[in-house]
């Protein structure tokens, strides 16, 4: 009884101590950010259309807010002429790969 009781309060720290994963897959969502280089991918940039503002690198941020900021840039929602255009440009599964990429590339403190 006490093996039992042991294994399951093990099975239950190991489930827990699993990182939830994205939905996509970083391994393919890393060729797709080529795109995104170009800004996200500079220490520091700024850009200056349509106004000048620090671009937010992307290594380290959550899949799901990558997600969920590419699908209002594509409805919409949210508007950036550059970003609007490369969103419009992604099928679903692009984003959730191109966010599991990002969140699985933390590489310095954001900008």
């Amino acid at each position: 009884m006490r093996t039992i009781a042991l294994t399951l309060c093990v099975s239950v720290l190991m489930t827990l101590a699993v990182p939830v994963q994205a939905a996509g897959d970083p391994k393919a969502g890393q060729p797709k950010t080529s795109m995104c280089a170009g800004c996200h991918g500079i220490p520091g940039w700024r850009t200056a259309y349509p106004r000048v503002y620090s671009v937010p690198k992307l290594g380290g941020q959550h899949a799901d807010y990558i997600v969920a900021a590419l699908k209002a840039y594509k409805s919409g929602e949210r508007l950036h002429p550059s970003m609007v255009g490369i969103a419009a440009s992604l099928s679903e599964q692009d984003m959730e790969d191109i966010a599991a990429y990002y969140e699985s590339s933390y590489n310095g403190p954001a900008n």
